[in-house]
Parts: C-alpha cells; sequence; structure tokens
C-alpha cells in the first residue's frame, strides 16, 4: 500500500461534466475522482468514460491523487470502465474506486484486471484500489474486506445506500425529542475503522448530503475524524477546506503531541520508561497516541 498518500479531501465530480473536472483539477482536494457510476446517467456512460480519459492525460492535477469511480462488478459498463480508462490513461491514474463491494471477491476482481493491463501496458507503477462498503452484507464482510488485496489502500463508508441496506429511517421521528441520540452512524463507523486500522489502510468518511451546511458538514466530519478516519468525501467544492481543516492536527494538537513525545523520550533516556508532562503520565502508550499526530503534520507540511 502507499502510505504516503494524502485523503483529507475526497472530491467527487460528475465524468460526464468537463468544465467541473477542469475546476476539481484546480481544487485544493487531496484527491479527486471522476464519477462513472452514481453521477452517470447510463446514456452518457460511454462520453463520460472519455470524458475522465481525456482530462487524465491533459489536465495539470497537481499534486493531487488522480481517481475513478468505476461502476459495480455486476454491471454491463465495468469492463470497458477498467479496460478503456486503464489502457488510455493508466499512465496518469493513481486509484480506482470501487462502488457496491459486498465480499472480499469483489476486490480480487478488480486486481486481476488491474495485474494483467499493467503488465499488458508495462505501466511504471501498481493502480491502486479504495472501495465503498455500502451494503449490510459489505459491513458484516469488512474485516475480510480490509484485507482482501495489497492493492487496497481505503475503505469508504457510503451512507445512502448504506442506510437504505440496514432499513434505516429519517423521516417518522415527528417529535425531535424521540430522534436517535447522538451520532447513529457511530456503530457503522467504528466497525469499518477498526478492519481498516487492523490491515493498515485509510478509513474515508462517506458524503454529506446537505452542501450548504456547513455546521452538518464539519460535525461529522469531526465525529469521523474522532473515531480514526483520515479523510472524507466532498460532494461540493465548497466542503474540502472544511475537510482539509477538520482531519488536520490543529497547532494546540501538534503543540502537544511535540511536548508528549519529547517527555517520553527523556523516559527512555533515563532508563524509567516514564515521564510526565502538563501533569500527565507519559508511557510507550502515549507515544502510540501521539506520534501518529506530528507525523500527519509532516504530511501536510505543518512545521514540526
Amino acid at each position: 500500500m502507499n502510505k504516503t498518500r494524502l485523503r483529507r479531501s475526497e472530491l467527487s465530480v460528475p465524468a460526464a461534466n468537463l468544465r467541473f473536472i477542469e475546476k476539481a483539477a484546480d481544487s485544493d482536494a487531496d484527491l479527486v475522482f471522476l464519477d462513472l457510476e452514481d453521477a452517470t446517467a447510463p446514456a452518457v456512460k460511454d462520453d463520460a468514460r472519455r470524458n475522465a480519459i481525456q482530462a487524465l492525460n491533459d489536465l495539470d492535477w497537481g499534486k493531487r491523487i488522480r481517481a475513478v469511480r468505476v461502476n459495480a462488478h455486476d454491471t454491463e459498463w465495468v469492463v470497458n470502465d477498467i479496460f478503456e480508462v486503464v489502457n488510455g490513461a493508466g499512465c496518469n491514474l493513481d486509484i480506482i474506486i470501487v462502488p457496491k463491494v459486498t465480499k472480499p471477491e469483489h476486490i480480487m476482481f478488480f486486481d486481476v484486471m488491474l495485474s494483467a493491463l499493467e503488465k499488458k501496458l508495462n505501466l511504471p507503477h501498481r493502480i491502486g484500489i479504495e472501495a465503498l462498503i455500502e451494503e449490510a452484507e459489505a459491513l458484516g464482510n469488512v474485516e475480510a474486506i480490509a484485507k482482501s488485496s495489497p492493492r487496497l489502500e481505503a475503505l469508504i463508508l457510503g451512507f445512502g445506500d448504506l442506510s437504505g441496506s440496514l432499513g434505516m429511517r429519517f423521516g417518522h421521528e415527528l417529535d425531535e425529542s424521540y430522534a436517535y441520540p447522538g451520532d447513529k452512524w457511530a456503530p457503522m463507523r467504528t466497525r469499518m475503522i477498526a478492519a481498516c486500522r487492523a490491515a493498515g489502510i485509510d478509513a474515508i468518511d462517506g458524503p454529506y448530503g446537505s452542501i450548504g451546511n456547513d455546521e452538518g458538514y464539519r460535525r461529522e466530519s469531526t465525529y469521523a475524524a474522532s473515531l480514526g478516519a483520515v479523510g472524507k468525501w466532498c460532494i461540493h467544492p465548497n466542503q474540502i477546506a472544511h475537510a482539509n481543516e477538520v482531519f488536520a492536527p490543529t497547532q494546540k494538537e501538534l503543540d502537544t503531541a511535540i511536548k508528549m513525545v519529547e517527555a517520553y523520550e527523556r523516559s527512555v533516556k533515563a532508563d524509567s520508561g516514564v515521564d510526565s508532562a502538563d501533569g500527565m503520565l507519559v508511557d510507550a502508550a502515549t507515544l502510540r497516541l501521539y506520534q501518529p499526530v506530528i507525523d500527519r503534520a509532516r504530511q501536510i507540511g505543518m512545521n514540526t
């Protein structure tokens, strides 16, 4: 897995719209994916695929991760999605995003296709996979899915389809006092994030549909970040800045992390293994909490 990729913000762009693609290539998103699936009507799938190839080859993407969301493994479009996009723009493609995964075999289907095309085209790099967990069966198999392929780099929690698959109801609570308390997605987030951490891959929070509700987007991002997710989907460019901020350490967090790690390093030099900082006990477990904050800050380019 490529452990150096930054995925605070993953921007969705309909591949049928060249104007939107051009704007996305100049955005501040860490990853941009050209969507051949839900955001592309069946009648324009072929045109969208050609647009994706053209955009990958012709636009300046800077440091952004270049991705394409293909159609699901059981659709009539998937073979052409993989074959044409990789054949036409494989050198400029970093990731394919796979929807509707429910079992490890689905990841292997894409892995085998990509391996064959990479060999055929003699590509200089391996194309990674991100997969959506958006079915009840997928959530039930998420631990096995997360470990299904060395090509798999991240899982994404797909709220829309998953809520339908789980039979969740959102409109029947007419009295707000009966609304589900707290974050109704916490159990699903926690399970997927734990599976990703165990497999050594990234956990990405899914889309937030109310594009004008900045407070709601930041709230959901903060919930996910607190549980261990490293980024979130953006379905509108206005959401990018919020994701980039929430999924990065604050200066206060970084300062605290540096202080804690330095205290632990002092304890090691003193052969004690235990120290304190700001009235808190510092030991080996502390290092596991705070070193990743420093590593993340360096990845983003913060001064450490």
